[in-house]
C-alpha cells in the first residue's frame, strides 16, 4: 500500500466510532417451559394465567443486561395495538422512560387500563379514529398487566427496565445480543411474572460470550 492509501486508511479508521471495535456480543439458549397447547402456526403470541402467573403462550423469554448505563438522550415511542380483541404484540420489553401508544384497529370500543404497582392508568373507552392515539410513560421499572374493561380476555404485558440491552428469545429460546460495552453486568432472563434467572458476566471489547440458562 501506498503512502497515500495509507493515509485514506487510516483516516477513514479515525472517523469509525470506538464502539465499533469495543462492543460484545452475549448470545445464548434459555430453557423455556413447555407449552400447555398445541402448536401455533402464526406467531401470535398470548397472554395467560396458571396460578396466579402470567406468561406467554407458547412460552418464551426477555433476555436484559443489567449494569450502569447513560441515560438515553432522547424518549423513546413504542406501540402496542388492540387487534382482532388481542394486545399486538402481548408482551413488549421497553426502557425506562418509554412513551407507549396503545391504537384501536378493531371497528369497537376498547378500553384499555392497569392496575399494576408499576404503571397505573386508565384510558377509557376509545375507538379507531381517537386521535392523538391514547399512550402512556412508563416511568417506573417492573411488569405491567394490561386489561381491556369490555373484553375480559384480553391480557398484555409490558416488562419495563432499567437499560437499553434486552431481546425477546425465539420460540426455541435462542437469544443474541449485540453492541454491549465491556465490564462487568448481571444477565437476566425474564421467564414469566414470578420467574427470573440471573448470572453474572464479564464482557470484553470484541469478544463473543456464551450464555446459557438451563
Amino acid at each position: 500500500m501506498g503512502l497515500r492509501g495509507l493515509l485514506f486508511f487510516n483516516a477513514i479508521f479515525a472517523l469509525l466510532p470506538i464502539t465499533v471495535f469495543a462492543d460484545a456480543v452475549v448470545e445464548g439458549h434459555v430453557e423455556l417451559p413447555k407449552s400447555h397447547s398445541a402448536p401455533v402456526m402464526a406467531k401470535r403470541y398470548e397472554i395467560i394465567t396458571r396460578g396466579g402467573v402470567l406468561s406467554t403462550e407458547p412460552p418464551l423469554a426477555v433476555v436484559y443486561l443489567e449494569g450502569s448505563f447513560s441515560k438515553p438522550t432522547a424518549p423513546s415511542v413504542k406501540q402496542i395495538a388492540q387487534k382482532n380483541f388481542a394486545f399486538v404484540p402481548a408482551l413488549l420489553p421497553v426502557r425506562v422512560g418509554t412513551r407507549i401508544e396503545f391504537p384501536n384497529l378493531d371497528d369497537t370500543y376498547h378500553s384499555i387500563f392497569s392496575y399494576s404497582p408499576t404503571k397505573r392508568f386508565d384510558l377509557g373507552r376509545y375507538r379507531p379514529e381517537e386521535r392523538p392515539i391514547p399512550s402512556v410513560v412508563f416511568d417506573k421499572p417492573g411488569l405491567v398487566t394490561l386489561r381491556c374493561d369490555i373484553h375480559e380476555h384480553m391480557r398484555g404485558l409490558i416488562l419495563v427496565l432499567n437499560s437499553p440491552h434486552f431481546v425477546m428469545t425465539d420460540a426455541e429460546g435462542r437469544f443474541q445480543l449485540r453492541g454491549l460495552p465491556p465490564g462487568h453486568y448481571t444477565l437476566n432472563a425474564w421467564i414469566d411474572s414470578k420467574t427470573t434467572h440471573e448470572r453474572p458476566v464479564e464482557l470484553k471489547k470484541g469478544e463473543t460470550l456464551h450464555v446459557d440458562f438451563l
